[in-house]
């Protein structure tokens, strides 16, 4: 790739009259050695998934093997069209299908890791709603995730994108930065808006730990990937305002590897602290030990 940066990134496109998720496109073809139709037909692919992802989510029974998760996107759609959100319909909206996809997941169904399964559902989420809203073609929304992995490609190269490297800012934030900048290109903004938006994201998720109760991803990971839905259509609605993050984006994600490198073990996906060790998270543990042995021994 000819970029290491956030800025090198904006700087090249803008340089070029490229957006993002074109000049990632071309990159990817000339790393893989594959046409650019090639690339973009594996994407196409990928977005499909999504989309599946999200429409099963909302449509079929969710409730994850060990009993401790589901169904609470299809709570969040019924709650939306019975009520006035105080979010709002659009991010609610896009709240439910993250969760729909993260449940998914959650209950053994196929997704797409975004970078991650334990935060699949947030550049879906963003994604497949503002489609529905905004009445895109797919074709738009394939060129949003060569965007999107543009940007993940740096957090990934100077940070992490692993819950168990650098607790879940490295998941869900990094999640996060990337659906908040393919969504400020998708709305129209500049590669320079784009890359303040993954910098306003990032800052909001800085020192997040991963928690799992029992090492599963469920909780709390789910309704953080409905919360990093909002969050990040959030961030998007600012950089096209033209707020800037003032501390640059790329020094954002230089704090997100110092914040992860130095957190405890027990922060980092090991389910040895945090919300996996309250008296409800461990008494959830004692509760499914039970029940997998009482399994076992039939």
């Amino acid at each position: 790739m000819r970029f290491r940066t956030l800025q090198q990134l904006a700087e090249i496109c803008t340089a070029e009259s490229k957006s993002i998720g074109e000049f990632m496109l071309e990159e990817q073809a000339r790393e893989s050695g594959r046409s650019t139709e090639q690339e973009f037909r594996k994407m196409a692919d990928y977005y499909q998934v999504m989309k599946e992802a999200v429409h099963k989510g909302l449509t079929e029974d969710t409730t994850s093997r060990s009993g401790l998760t589901g169904l609470d996107a299809q709570r969040v759609m019924s709650y939306m069209t019975g009520s006035v959100p105080s979010v709002g319909e659009e991010a609610c909206r896009a709240m439910a299908f993250a969760l729909s996809v993260s449940e998914v997941n959650a209950s053994m169904g196929r997704i797409i890791a975004t970078p991650t399964a334990g935060s699949c559902g947030i550049i879906p989420g963003v994604f497949v709603s503002a489609q529905q809203r905004f009445g895109w073609d797919d074709r738009r929304l394939v060129m949003g995730l060569f965007s999107a992995g543009a940007i993940g490609y740096v957090i990934a190269n100077n940070s992490f994108v692993s819950g168990a490297e650098g607790g879940c800012q490295a998941e869900v934030g990094s999640a996060i930065g990337m659906a908040s900048g393919a969504m400020v290109e998708l709305r129209g903004g500049s590669p320079a808006q784009a890359v303040h938006a993954v910098g306003l994201a990032l800052k909001n998720t800085l020192g997040l730990i991963c928690d799992p109760v029992g090492g599963l991803v469920e909780i709390p990971c789910i309704v953080r990937n409905g919360f990093g839905a909002v969050n990040a259509l959030a961030a998007a609605d600012m950089a096209l305002a033209g707020v800037q993050s003032a501390i640059p984006s790329d020094e954002v994600v230089q704090v997100m590897y110092e914040a992860g490198s130095a957190m405890p073990a027990k922060y980092r996906e090991t389910a040895k602290g945090g919300l996996a060790q309250t008296p409800t998270g461990k008494h959830m543990m004692q509760e499914l030990n039970l029940k997998k042995r009482s399994r076992d021994k039939k």
